[in-house]
This record gives C-alpha cells, structure tokens and sequence, in this order.
C-alpha cells in the first residue's frame, strides 16, 4: 500500500499497477503499429490493383479497404466482449493479437482488392481488443485518483505506434523501386510490393502474443484466481535468467542488477493463485510467509457478489457516453482516413483546372508520395505521443474529464471546416498549414478519447458489466468507423468531380457539432464509483456511530452487571406469592 490516501477518508489508495500496465502496454503496441502502416500506400495499392481508370474513384476504394475492418469488429465487438465477461480477458486479448497478425500476412500477399478486402475483414473479426483492452485498464486502476494517469497509457501507446506504423509502411512499401540492389526486380518482392511491410508488422505482433502469453495476468474478478500456465512458464523464464545473472555475478563479472529489471515482468501485486513462495515452479513449495496485513474480509473472493442483469447496464449516460464515443470515432477515422487521401491527391492541371469560386468551390491537393507521407503521419504520432504524457493530465485535472470533452467536442467543427482551405495556400506556407492541422487535430483526439473512456467506465452501474458495455461500445465505434472511411471517400471522390474539394471535410463538420450538442446532455455523477465511494463512507460512518452510541454501550453494560443476591431473592420471592 501507498501512504497516500483518498481525500477526505484515512482510506489508503493502493499503489498503481505500473508493471502490468508495462505488459499491457507492450502488447498493445503491436496494434497501432500493424493498423497506420498501410496509410501511406493504400492510395498506391489501389492504384496498382487497378480497379478503376479514374484517379478521382481511388478514395472510394482506398475507403473501403479501412472500413472492412471496422465492419467486422462491429460484428463481433459484442460477442468478444461477452466472451471475455465468461472466460476472462486474457485469452480475448491474446486472440485479437493473432487475428491481427493472420490478417496483416495475408493483406501483404493480397494480389486484388478483393483478396485485401477479405484480410482486412478477417483481422476486424478476430479482434476485440477496443472494449476488452478498456475493460482490462479498468480493472486494473479502481480509484479515481489513478484515472488520469492510467487512461493516458493506451493513447501514449497508439501514438507510439503511429510514429512507427507509417514510417514503416512508408519505407517498407515497393522496396524494389527503394533499395534495387537489396531487393532485385523480379523477385517475390516485385510481384507483391506491399508484402514486407506487412511481413514486419506480423512478426512484431506475434511477438506481442508470446509476451501477453508469458506476462499479462487475467484481470477478471472471478478468473484472476485460476492457474495460468503461461504465468508459470514466464516466472520460469525469468527464475533461470536470474539465477544466470546472479551466477555471472558471483564470478566477478560487471554485470547490470538484471533481478531489478526483470522484476518489471515477475510480479505485480499477483493474485494470490499466482504467487508462489519460489521461483520455479517445479520447486517444492514452502512455508508462506506471514502476510504484512490482514485480511480484507470485502474481497470478492470472500463475498462474491452476484453479477448484475443486463439490462441494468445500460443507463442514461451509458448509452449517451456510447453514443458520443460513436460519433468520435466517426469524425476521427474521416480525418485519419481522408488526410493521407488528400495529401497524396495531386493538384489538377491543363483542362482539369477547375475556377475558384470562393467561399466553396475549388479543387486542390498537394501530390505527395509515400515516404512525404509516411513522414506527416510520423510526426502526428510523436506530437500526440507529447501531448497524451504532459498536456492531457493538466487538463484534465483542471477541467475533470466531462469538462475537457466538452471543450474539444465544440472545437472540432472548427477544425473539418478550416482543413480544406489548405490548398489555397503560398506554396511557402502551403506544408506548413498542414503541420497545424495535424497539431491542432492531435491535440483533440489525445484528450477527447480518454476523458470518454473515464466517462464511460465510472457511469458503469457495475464493475462485472463492464466487459458487455465496453464490448457495446466497441461495436458501435466499428460500426461507425466502418462508415466513416467509405462515406467520406465516395464524398471526397464526389467532391472532386464536383469542384468542391472540402465536401467531405464539411460533412464531417456537421457530425461533430452533432457530438457537441450531445456532450451538453452528459454528467460525470450517478456512477459505479460514485456509487462505491458513497457505499464505503456510509459504512465507515455506520460503524463509527455503532461505536460512538455511548447510550447503547451503557444499557449493554448495565444489563451485564450481575445483580445483588438480596435483590435476586426478592425478585423470586414475588414470583412464588404470585
């Protein structure tokens, strides 16, 4: 236990799950990495499938492909959160990390667009990764005061994968055309030019999955005390490595204290069906120590609590939380979708030239390649890398996480209407106005995500439910990033045939004033942890004037005392007479 405690009670908080939030972290990772890689050159690969003759009809493809991922995680984004209520959360995870690497392996060998329509498809229904992966921090950080901390973990992690992911994809991409003398024409990297970008990204996931197998531990309050053997083998791994170190040690070799720094993936505050007295778990067991503190006697192994009905899930806010995750998700994926899109577009020249007709009609885009393109994307991901770590827990400190969404949630229609002015731009400052937008668009997404998922998890009536409602809004933000690409690419292909190139942009304004309006309905009170603070005072103050009763402690006291022989003989006497 931290000396910390909660403000107001002697309650201590307990200490923050930093080394499994790590594990956590490690195989979140591979996600992101796997998913912005293919950014850069989707609007390539289109156009190498040769689908269409038209360049204005390449979006619409382009948006396709991003949304049969989101169109089968929609369909599966309930039923993976379900799941992981009965079996737990670990071997939910684990499962969308594979489907995930299966799916990047046969994208990267697609020789059609229905083959990459298919790959893309099979990774959306073998992940559930968003509601679960929610489910797992939650179960992890069970005090407020950990939230703004914990919550920014995941998007430092995607953001970190976003820098990695495009940079890959943008230099990884039709390696025959980058590095002849590595990569000869001919070649099976000739015939599939997108193969190895996703080769790479399918080995940093599977090595995501063998981490998760080894390290992670089952956050379910009623799985978390059943025997993993994947826990086992990982302690084992990290006992002989110890005991080599130590060994290496006594030798006289400089060696770095390796006990210190594996400890990170050892042991978390295990369960105690994890904890073993010895490293090895073939050694015979010893004698447990005695524990440094009483028992809890409101743990829910002791207590078990039933789990709450469905239908009691979904609350008012629940499903107004939901619903504003879905618009966001909506919004946000037009953006990341329709940037690279319109970055990759080239400007019209001879007769395509369409006259300027301001406020509305123009045509524009800057036609810049994959590797141009791999570097914006990079740099979105470190600034939102910068801002998730420092700029998102002062704010949210200050403002508390419903006035912080709110805030973003009116400034983002301001943002989709500025963006396609763009183009009319200096050519001087033409590179630099994108730069701003990536900016100011990372600034919102870093802080409007978390503050919606602590929004969400405290208005859940119950800790146990959490896996159906974060599964249900999983679902609902697939289904609506599942539109979002394919609307906004058949606008934005539209848009250009039309002569208004900022179509699509507009449209997506109009989504987010819809969020705005609806993040005014929201409240951050009535919740589970509201709930559960307000349960532990009225139990503290129930026992504190349970023994402060000073008149009930007298009468107690009083009818104790042993009474006078005399008296007693009296008493019986009168009983006899009558």
């Amino acid at each position: 236990m931290s000396g910390t405690q909660h403000p107001g009670s002697g309650k201590p908080i307990p200490k923050f799950p930093t080394k499994q939030m790590t594990i956590l972290a490690l195989c979140r990772i591979c996600e992101p990495i796997a998913f912005m890689s293919i950014f850069p050159y989707i609007y390539y690969m289109i156009r190498d499938f040769e689908v269409t003759n038209q360049e204005s009809e390449i979006p619409v493809y382009a948006g396709m492909v991003t949304s049969a991922f989101a169109f089968a995680e929609f369909s599966s984004g309930v039923a993976w959160g379900k799941l992981s209520d009965r079996i737990g959360r670990k071997p939910v995870l684990l499962t969308g990390l594979a489907g995930t690497a299966l799916s990047m392996l046969v994208f990267g060998f697609a020789p059609n667009l229905p083959v990459a329509l298919l790959a893309r498809a099979l990774g959306g229904l073998l992940n559930g990764n968003i509601g679960v992966l929610q489910t797992t921090v939650a179960e992890m950080v069970t005090v407020k005061e950990h939230q703004p901390r914990a919550y920014t973990i995941m998007p430092f992690v995607w953001c970190l994968g976003s820098i990695v992911g495009p940079m890959l994809g943008g230099a990884l991409a039709k390696p025959v055309d980058s590095w002849p003398t590595v990569f000869v024409p001919g070649s099976i990297w000739d015939r599939f030019p997108y193969l190895l970008p996703n080769l790479f990204c399918t080995i940093v996931v599977t090595i995501g999955v063998v981490i998760g197998i080894l390290f992670l531990e089952e956050t379910h309050e009623e799985k978390k005390y059943r025997h993993d053997p994947g826990l086992e083998a990982g302690k084992w791994i990290i006992s002989k490595l110890t005991s080599c170190a130590e060994t290496k040690s006594s030798r006289g070799e400089k060696v770095t204290d390796v006990a210190e720094v594996l400890s990170l993936l050892s042991e978390d505050e295990q369960p105690p069906g994890y904890q073993t007295t010895e490293g090895s778990p073939n050694l015979p067991s010893t004698p447990s120590p005695e524990p440094e503190e009483l028992l809890d006697l409101n743990e829910s192994i002791s207590t078990p609590r039933p789990k709450p009905t469905t239908s009691k899930a979904f609350t008012r806010q629940v499903i107004l939380n939901i619903v504003g995750y879905g618009i966001l998700a909506y919004h946000t994926i037009t953006f990341d979708s329709m940037l690279p899109t319109f970055l990759s577009t080239p400007s019209p020249s001879g007769d395509e030239i369409v006259p300027i007709a301001l406020p509305f009609k123009f045509v524009g885009g800057y036609g810049l390649d994959t590797r141009q393109i791999g570097v914006v994307l990079s740099v979105q991901g470190i600034y939102s890398m910068i801002a998730t770590v420092f700029l998102f827990p002062i704010f949210v400190r200050r403002l508390g996480a419903l006035g912080l969404f709110r805030l973003i949630a009116i400034s983002y229609p301001v943002l989709y209407i500025t963006t396609p002015y763009l183009v009319l731009l200096p050519d001087s400052l033409r590179m630099v106005g994108v730069y701003v937008v990536v900016i100011w668009k990372c600034t919102c997404s870093t802080m409007a995500y978390p503050s919606n998922a602590i929004l969400l998890t405290n208005s859940a009536p119950s800790l146990l439910l959490l896996g159906t409602i974060n599964g249900v809004a999983a679902s609902t933000a697939s289904l609506c990033r599942a539109f979002g690409p394919t609307v906004s690419g058949w606008l934005f292909s539209a848009g250009l045939s039309l002569g208004y190139s900022g179509l699509a942009w507009w449209c997506s304004a109009l989504i987010t004033v819809a969020g705005a309006v609806l993040s005014l309905s929201m409240t951050d009170k009535g919740g589970r942890m509201d709930v559960d603070e307000k349960s532990e005072e009225d139990a503290e103050m129930g026992f504190e004037d349970h023994i402060l009763d000073h008149k009930a402690l007298d009468s107690a006291l009083a009818a104790a005392e042993p009474r006078p022989a005399d008296l007693e003989d009296d008493e019986t006497d009168r009983v006899v007479v009558n």
